[in-house]
């Protein structure tokens, strides 16, 4: 191996080597620093960052009206019936309007103190900046009196002076009309309608004293079936709206929910600033919790979410704690977050996140503050109905019982007879009891399978045979999902619940392999299988347990040599290599892994070695446009499956088709 070497550089290293960025060039120069990357969630943040201002003025009670108009994929305009950014001459300043210090200075604005709002999304004053730095072109119009006044910028510098324009029936208010500068944001990246209009619609369920409307006369084709031109957002519930929209509600187990909305200085000091805002219920079916804070959406939760989540199993283990009966003891708070959906949003004079992006807060007073107000009332709503309680924990106590059981089988998971005793009886285990280095092989019928069980290294791999096309889950329902006895089989082989689908800590192997035929019969099971757990068991795919096996299609036999195709791209290159005597070569394709003996299965397809495996991976940025397409592809309606193939087919490879 030849040794890296390391000179000396020549170049001289002294005060002419400093750079200082000014002005806003430290945002064009390391843009993933205040946005988190140059991709697609970057990009549409910039839209967050100028709809959280419209927000703030909103429930500081100057707006009532936001418009949201998706100009293009390459063009957002945001207005609002605020106050209006100041135009007046700024005093630090006095050759700039205070309009153009907020634009092109970063850390200014006016969310430093509590004199313009009390709460606010804005903490360092950078975000509409860094929209600005950002773009290619960025024009903004505020009206005062009545009076409209523009400023027009590109990528961070004025390209005029602020002037008046006219006049507009609105008596102030503000409106932003940018595009993101492509030189920044490569890759051919464009807004995502179906983003923006989802970010309204959230917005619009924080606070019910705004109505945001959302415009998009040029949306194009693609988008025209999924999302309207127009639309107004107002939820008179809020929260409650929000919670009911993301459940099932046919799986609550009460009809009741906890709701309510506190101001800090009712619980704490009168002069205490802040409120929270809060509801759940308690769902048997995929409970999502979603957190927010002045309006921001904290993805990755918090202290006000884990205060929230404190508070909730606190009240249950207390109300158990009183009635005195042993059987609910064993509740925790793994189980409480099972049956717990719910949505918080706090409103806080000064947040503090991780990172620019602002998914996670981080105030660790917001923790104690929530859990206090919210155990108190949880309590006190757990007794006010002993009914719809005992509903509850007793669910709670079924999923204790279940979690119990499960931890005291993990460390034997393979050893017992009678964990073997409850597993499928067509299963054929690995024989090691950990889980690092195992494979589940899934494999089409029971020819494969006996071929599989034959070829496989029996300490590390297993073989689950399946009969034929599993169910069609996309379209599907929960009844003839959750009944289905290939589907119960499966989940009892992997040690997964479908009713608990982003659960896999008792996952029984480190690689699930689908292993069908290399032709369209099999293709199509491995499509059933994969939508199977995209669907229903997501978390397998998220974190990297999923894998198809890529069988070959074509044997070439020749003299006492043996080479295998898998597709006939590759079986040309081989005979291209061999041209020189065809009458000695045999060339058979395989119909089925049923034909392969199992050492010309455990060489092509088993053996880590020489095997080759296609992992399944999940754009979670990309997710909303993945479900979407499954649900069109494997869905019931035939007609989204005709227009993507009409649409897509004469872009296909035909060399693909098999």
């Amino acid at each position: 191996m030849r040794p890296y070497i390391i000179t000396k550089s020549k170049q001289a290293y002294d005060a002419s080597s400093i750079e200082v960025l000014e002005g806003l060039e430290p945002v064009r120069k390391r843009p993933g620093m205040y946005i988190g990357g140059t991709d697609s969630k970057g990009l549409h943040h910039l839209v967050s960052e100028v709809l959280d201002n419209s927000m703030d003025e909103a429930v500081a009670g100057f707006a009532t009206k936001i418009d949201i108009e998706f100009t293009s994929e390459e063009e957002i305009s945001i207005s609002d019936n605020g106050r209006g950014i100041p135009i007046d001459f700024h005093p630090k300043f006095p050759d700039k309007t205070a309009l153009e210090v907020i634009l092109c200075t970063l850390h200014a604005g006016g969310k430093f103190s509590d004199k313009s709002y009390l709460t606010s999304g804005g903490l360092h004053g950078v975000g509409i900046s860094v929209v600005n730095a950002l773009s290619e072109k960025l024009t903004v119009e505020v009206v005062k009196n009545r009076i409209c006044y523009s400023q027009s910028f590109s990528k961070g510098m004025p390209l005029g002076k602020l002037i008046k324009i006219g006049e507009k029936r609105i008596k102030s208010g503000t409106k932003i009309t940018f595009s993101p500068d492509k030189t920044i944001f490569s890759g051919n990246i464009l807004f995502n309608p179906e983003k923006i209009y989802e970010l309204a619609k959230s917005k619009a369920y924080l606070f019910s004293g705004v109505k945001i409307d959302w415009k998009a006369p040029n949306i194009g084709e693609s988008n025209l079936n999924k999302l309207p031109n127009s639309e107004r957002f107002h939820f008179e519930n809020g929260l409650m709206d929000l919670v009911r929209s993301n459940t099932a509600v046919e799986y609550n187990i009460t009809n009741d929910y906890f709701v309510g909305k506190v101001d800090f200085k009712e619980k704490f000091d009168l002069n205490e600033k802040g409120s929270i805002h809060w509801c759940a219920c308690f769902n048997t079916y995929n409970p999502v919790i979603k957190s927010f804070c002045n309006t921001i959406p904290t993805i990755e939760g918090g202290t006000h979410q884990t205060g929230f989540l404190n508070a909730i199993a606190k009240g249950f283990k207390s109300y158990v704690e009183i009635i005195g009966d042993k059987k609910f003891s064993a509740i925790n708070k793994d189980d409480v977050l099972e049956i717990l959906s719910s949505s918080i949003s706090v409103f806080v004079e000064q947040p503090q996140f991780v990172g620019q992006t602002k998914d996670k807060l981080s105030n660790l007073e917001v923790q104690k503050k929530v859990e206090s107000i919210i155990k108190d009332r949880f309590e006190n709503w757990l007794a006010n109905d002993k009914s719809r309680t005992l509903l509850l924990i007793e669910n709670l106590r079924m999923r204790a019982d279940e979690r119990i059981k499960t931890k005291q089988k993990k460390e034997t998971l393979r050893k017992t007879p009678l964990k073997r005793l409850m597993l499928p009886g067509k299963l054929a285990d690995c024989s090691i009891s950990d889980k690092d280095g195992t494979e589940l092989f899934l494999v089409e019928g029971d020819s494969a399978g006996g071929s599989a069980k034959q070829a496989r290294n029996r300490i590390t791999q297993a073989i689950l045979p399946l009969k034929g096309k599993i169910l069609n889950v996309v379209g599907s329902s929960n009844k003839k999902v959750f009944e289905n006895q290939e589907i119960d089989d499966l989940c009892k082989a992997l040690g997964v619940k479908l009713s608990s689908p982003h659960d896999i800590s008792n996952l029984r192997y480190e690689k699930i392999i689908i292993m069908t035929d290399a032709d369209v019969d099999g293709a199509h099971i491995a499509s059933l299988l994969i939508a199977l757990f995209h669907t229903r068991l997501p978390k397998i795919i998220e974190d990297g347990h999923l894998f198809v096996a890529v069988p070959p299609l074509y044997k070439i036999s020749y003299k006492d040599e043996i080479y295998y195709a898998n597709s006939d791209e590759e079986k040309e290159i081989i005979l291209e290599k061999l041209s020189s005597s065809m009458d000695k070569i045999q060339i058979s394709r395989f119909k089925g892994l049923g034909e392969m003996n199992p050492s010309q299965l455990k060489e092509t397809t088993m053996d880590i070695k020489t095997r080759r495996l296609i992992q399944i991976s999940l754009n979670l940025s990309l997710l909303k446009e993945t479900n979407e397409l499954v649900d069109n592809l494997m869905g019931k309606n035939p007609e989204y499956r005709f227009n993507f193939i009409s649409k897509n087919a004469k872009s296909l490879d035909n060399s693909l088709i098999l």
